[in-house]
C-alpha cells in the first residue's frame, strides 16, 4: 500500500490503439489538507483494540493533518459539543470533516423517529394569476433529541451552520458481532434487534438518507469497507475473536482506510 501510494499521484490513461496512455496526472484531492474526525470508540485515539486507526493511515498515505474528536461510548447527540470542540479549538482553519457515527445509538436502543415534523401554513402563492395567500401543508426537520433522526437533524443544523463552507462527508456505521467487555457491558451482535426493536441496517440507512436530506456525501462503510465480523472467518479484522468483534484492529482499519482512500478521491476537499 505505501509502495502504490508514496507520491499520493494517479496517472489518469486513454486507450490509443489498444495501448494504455498516460494522459494527466492527478493529485489526490485531500492530499495535505486539514481534517477534523468525529465519532465513538472505533475513532477514539484512546481506544487500544488497534495501535493505527483509519485516519492515523490517511495521515500516513496522503499527509493529512488529522483533528481527532472522537470518544467512545457517544452517540449522534455528540456531535454538537464537537462541533463546538473543533471550532473553539481551530476555527475555520480547517477543511474537512468527516462524521462516523450510530453503532452506539443501534446498541442504545434509540427510537429511529421521524425526519419531519408537518402542520399546515399559510404561503402566497400565483402561477398564471396574481399571487394570493394559500394554504400548504409544510415540513421542517425534526428536532427531537430523544430520536435518531432528530438528533442527526440536531447535528447537521450545527455542523452546516458552524462550517458553511467545509465539506462534511458522513461514513454510515459498519457491521458489528459480539462485544463483551464485561456482565455489565455484554453487546449482542447485529442479527438480534435492540431494545427498541430494531434492526442495525435501519440505522445505516437513516445515515444515507441524511445524506440526501443534508446535502452532504455519504460513504457508505457498512456495504464498501468489507468487513463482516459475523462470521468467524473475518474475525480476523477484529480485537477479540472471542470477546470482541466490534473493534477492528490495525487489519480492520487498513481495509478501512483502504476504501476511504478511494472512496475519497471521487470527493472534493476544498471548494
Amino acid at each position: 500500500m505505501k509502495r502504490l501510494l508514496i507520491s499520493s499521484l494517479f496517472v489518469i490513461c486513454q486507450l490509443s490503439l489498444g495501448f494504455a496512455q498516460p494522459s494527466t496526472i492527478v493529485q489526490h484531492p485531500w492530499q495535505g489538507k486539514r481534517v477534523a474526525y468525529f465519532g465513538d470508540s472505533i475513532t477514539d485515539p484512546n481506544n487500544k483494540a488497534s495501535k493505527k486507526k483509519f485516519w492515523s493511515l490517511l495521515s500516513d498515505w496522503l499527509g493529512i493533518e488529522a483533528y481527532v474528536y472522537g470518544v467512545s461510548g457517544r452517540q449522534w447527540n455528540d456531535i454538537p459539543r464537537q462541533t463546538d470542540k473543533l471550532l473553539r479549538e481551530h476555527g475555520q482553519d480547517v477543511d474537512a470533516i468527516i462524521v462516523f457515527m450510530g453503532t452506539n445509538d443501534y446498541n442504545n436502543g434509540v427510537p429511529v423517529g421521524k425526519w419531519w415534523d408537518e402542520h399546515e401554513a399559510q404561503v402566497e402563492y400565483g402561477h398564471g394569476q396574481p399571487k394570493k395567500m394559500v394554504t400548504r401543508r409544510q415540513r421542517t426537520p425534526s428536532m427531537d433529541p430523544n430520536t435518531y433522526c432528530g438528533r442527526i437533524n440536531i447535528a447537521m443544523d450545527s455542523l452546516k451552520r458552524t462550517f458553511p463552507t467545509k465539506q462534511i462527508v458522513l461514513l454510515t456505521p459498519i457491521h458489528r458481532a459480539d462485544f463483551h467487555a464485561n456482565e455489565k457491558n455484554w453487546q449482542c451482535d447485529e442479527s438480534y434487534t435492540n431494545q427498541c426493536g430494531e434492526y442495525l441496517d435501519v440505522y445505516v440507512e437513516a445515515v444515507k438518507q441524511a445524506g440526501n436530506i443534508w446535502s452532504v456525501p455519504v460513504i457508505d462503510w457498512n456495504a464498501l469497507g468489507g468487513l463482516f465480523p459475523l462470521m468467524d472467518q473475518h474475525a480476523s479484522y477484529f480485537n477479540n475473536a472471542d470477546t470482541d468483534r466490534l473493534h477492528p484492529n490495525d487489519k480492520g482499519h487498513e481495509r478501512l482506510a483502504r476504501t476511504l482512500y478511494y472512496q475519497l478521491l471521487a470527493l472534493p476537499c476544498v471548494f
